[in-house]
């Protein structure tokens, strides 16, 4: 699955060089993000945030193609209600950096309306687990850094957004099809079959 991702952008990446038109531009907004853990108290949603740049590529007056480059804060804040790995209940968040490499194929069907979906791949450029007291004190977890991670990450996406003179607003949700979790690590142990999950408000401004 992720050798297909992998060729699917970068075949749509080449074929954007038909295009009618071009624009490339900033992106940014926010993250809404979560972990879906098995045998945990609770998951909540942690806030985090996604820049970067983008290239669109006009192919039809209402198809478009647009890979991206993003940084991305992801992560959630996780309750365990029994002995975690030897080190304790309570809340445990997890924050995740990545560089996000979506592909968006763009279907504009009425006005300035559009929808798109596509794959995207992600390096986990960083990840730090911090327990949070009930003082709500933090204190980083060291048995759980980013060597128990999987460093790529890889999923679909799918979104609306709304094009204006001069950018865009749109929301976008992604979902991740590999665990975030190295197989055998504390991670894997802690997260069992958890994928990233995010939820993103964004807004496109061109060059």
């Amino acid at each position: 699955m992720k050798n297909t991702i992998l060729a699917t952008s970068l075949l749509m990446m080449f074929i954007t060089s038909g295009a009618l038109a071009q624009e490339a531009g900033l992106k940014g907004g926010l993250n809404f993000s979560n972990l879906y853990v098995n045998d945990v108290d609770d998951e909540n949603m942690k806030i985090g945030f996604n820049a970067g740049v983008y290239y669109k590529a006009q192919l039809t007056d209402v198809l478009a193609i647009q890979p991206e480059i993003l940084y991305s804060l992801k992560g959630a804040e996780v309750i365990y209600d029994n002995t975690f790995l030897g080190i304790g209940n309570g809340k445990y968040r997890f924050n995740l950096s990545y560089v996000d490499v979506p592909v968006a194929l763009k279907i504009s069907p009425v006005g300035n309306f559009y929808i798109e979906a596509g794959p995207y791949v992600s390096l986990l450029t960083s990840a730090k687990v911090k327990r949070i007291d009930s003082n709500g004190d933090k204190e980083v977890v060291d048995e759980l850094d980013r060597d128990n991670f999987n460093t790529v990450d890889y999923g679909m996406f799918g979104g609306v957004g709304f094009n204006f003179t001069g950018g865009s607003l749109g929301v976008r949700y992604n979902y991740g099809l590999q665990e975030i979790g190295e197989s055998g690590s504390n991670v894997a142990e802690a997260t069992p079959n958890s994928k990233n999950s995010v939820l993103q408000i964004f807004m496109t401004l061109p060059f």
